[in-house]
């Protein structure tokens, strides 16, 4: 998938061959949805730039924190077995479960890159 980032934001990038434009959203957001689009490349990245720097300008304006994207926050379900193998593998090397989750998907991360 292509993407664009910009001060810690990534955003995807689409095509509309109905109306001839580039368009997108920022991925992660669970809050707010800030979205961008463009007549070429050009106009789209600036869009989106723009896009993140109103946002960011609101929050500060209205005094809030920016929602930031992929906060490191991830649940997921996974059968009882498992769950359970994994508690007990951790504890035997004094570890935490969040830990071996952590450096099982940094490996398989470094295999797919």
């Amino acid at each position: 998938m292509n993407k664009l980032e910009y001060k810690g934001y990534i955003g995807s990038i689409e095509y509309s061959e109905g109306d001839n434009c580039f368009y997108g959203k920022v991925l992660g957001m669970n809050k707010s949805c800030i979205t961008y689009e463009g007549e070429s490349s050009s106009e789209l990245i600036e869009d989106f730039k723009g896009a993140i720097d109103i946002y960011l300008e609101h929050c500060k304006r209205e005094g809030f924190e920016p929602e930031k994207p992929y906060n490191g926050i991830l649940n997921i379900h996974i059968p009882a077995e498992i769950h359970s193998r994994i508690a007990i593998y951790a504890e035997n090397r004094g570890t935490s479960i969040n830990a071996f989750i952590r450096d099982s998907i940094e490996r398989r991360l470094e295999t797919v890159q």
